[in-house]
């Protein structure tokens, strides 16, 4: 792989002497957010990481080179320059082949994260079971890679624009965990709260960083997803938000939007029906997962 992959020296340091890293991905720089909030963000993510004495890893590709960890220029090129291939597990090997610039999201953060050794994934929310998918099939591939990489991903549950009855009924058949951190409920992005709950509740790090040890020793395959709340100060109220996402729905629905373009389009749009405020949530829960990503991988290092 070493003919495909750079990794920056302070993160290949870290791997191979067992020191913590987060990994993060890079959709969220170049088609989640606007410049220049999205290097603002990118930037303060990894601060966030290694005041807690983690090594942050953010994920992309460059002319057709696989980078495990940016510098603050290669993150500010990626948030600026256009085309970015937004990349999946599918879209790898074309982006390589063509020495084009991706960004990686989630499922392919998490495979990528995997190759090299990276055991904790930062995010906002994983992809899912969208709307009407039995007429669609439109699942994401953040579930496969989920089931099969043994990654702990930390989000804010999964975006709320999914079906998240059908989203956990998916992760449960695959056998991936599905943890609350300090809570019995899943959240559902910009809010605390949804009318699902989790399959387990751990109030620590250390208790998630020993779930993921005990299972990878036993030899059992796959990731743990760990849904840690928005903080009550940024959650947005449930019923509001669910309103703007059936309009935004509504008219992707006419427009015909679909494929690798219907999440940031809504987001988009929810973005604009919310005056930002759903911007400024989705900053706050990318912050307050990344703490917990490090603490997690603090722990799971120590053990």
């Amino acid at each position: 792989m070493n003919q495909y992959i750079d990794i920056h020296p302070k993160v290949l340091d870290a791997i191979k002497n067992n020191k913590p890293v987060v990994a993060l991905e890079s959709t969220i720089i170049s088609h989640g957010m606007p410049y220049p909030k999205n290097v603002e963000m990118a930037l303060n993510v990894e601060k966030i990481i290694e005041n807690e004495g983690v090594v942050p890893a953010t994920i992309a590709i460059l002319d057709g080179r696989i980078k495990v960890g940016l510098t603050p220029d290669e993150i500010t090129k990626l948030a600026k320059v256009k085309p970015v291939l937004k990349v999946s597990k599918r879209d790898l090997a074309y982006c390589i082949s063509k020495k084009y610039h991706g960004a990686t999201t989630v499922s392919a953060t998490i495979l990528i994260a995997a190759m090299v050794g990276i055991k904790v994934f930062a995010t906002g929310g994983i992809g899912g079971v969208h709307r009407n998918a039995q007429e669609t099939f439109d699942i994401s591939r953040d579930l496969e890679e989920l089931a099969n990489e043994n990654v702990c991903v930390v989000s804010a549950g999964a975006k709320s624009i999914l079906d998240l009855g059908l989203t956990l009924e998916y992760l449960e058949t695959k056998g991936v965990e599905v943890i609350g951190y300090k809570t019995d409920i899943f959240p559902a992005f910009y809010t605390r709260t949804s009318p699902f709950r989790v399959l387990y509740n751990l109030d620590t790090p250390l208790d998630i960083a020993k779930l993921m040890n005990v299972k990878w020793n036993l030899g059992l395959k796959g990731g743990v997803l760990v849904a840690n709340p928005i903080p009550e100060v940024f959650s947005l109220e449930e019923e509001k938000i669910n309103k703007e996402i059936e309009k935004a729905i509504e008219e992707a629905n006419r427009l015909g939007v679909k494929g690798k373009d219907i999440t940031p389009f809504l987001l988009d749009r929810i973005k604009t029906n919310t005056q930002g405020e759903s911007l400024d949530a989705n900053i706050q829960l990318v912050y307050h997962n990344a703490k917990l990503g490090a603490l997690i991988a603090k722990s799971y290092a120590n053990l």
